[in-house]
């Protein structure tokens, strides 16, 4: 059973919740919400974890995790991140080969999701370190001093967790 499964009051929206939700994540890279919707259809190419923009640029979707400090689990980050065309279709190559993780050196990107709740995120430098097929690629920030690589270094509280619950919680209020 998760340490997170209890009951929390939240300030963003005054309610109770049954559990502190443990992922969050984007549908899109943020570059998509820059091309105006009427010509998205024919600039941009979509799949469940990868997209193409342009023909010329190039996403995946991986997790940053983030070690909680009072548990075994990890606070996940569904995020985007670009990728050189080369190791895009070098990724499409071992989409669904077996053992692809042994195959596939870790591969530089930049973050391409802008993630609530910190300073800027978008244009973080990363590696994306491929998984076995049907598993996301796990994210790795460089190691700087912005808070999200000093989280996923250092782990992120239950406390942090809830603060950031509240703040999405009280963003989705106001929309």
């Amino acid at each position: 059973m998760s340490n997170y499964n209890e009951r929390y009051h939240c300030n963003g929206c005054g309610k109770y919740h049954e559990e502190l939700p443990m992922s969050y994540g984007g549908p899109f890279p943020d570059y998509v919400y820059d091309i105006p919707s009427k010509e998205q259809e024919d600039r941009i190419e979509m799949y469940d974890d990868l997209c193409i923009i342009d023909d010329e640029y190039y996403f995946i979707r991986g997790c940053i995790e983030l070690p909680v400090m009072e548990g075994k689990d990890s606070f996940i980050w569904d995020v985007w991140v670009s990728l050189s065309e080369a190791n895009f279709n070098k990724t499409i190559e071992y989409w669904d080969a077996e053992g692809r993780e042994e195959e596939l050196e870790p591969m530089f990107g930049w973050l391409s999701t802008s993630l609530p709740c910190y300073p800027e995120t978008i244009n973080l430098k990363t590696m994306v370190h491929t998984r076995p097929a049907g598993v996301a690629p796990y994210i790795e920030l460089e190691p700087t001093e912005h808070p999200l690589a000093l989280e996923q270094r250092n782990g992120i509280s239950k406390d942090r967790i809830k603060q950031i619950a509240e703040e999405l919680c009280q963003q989705d209020e106001q929309n």
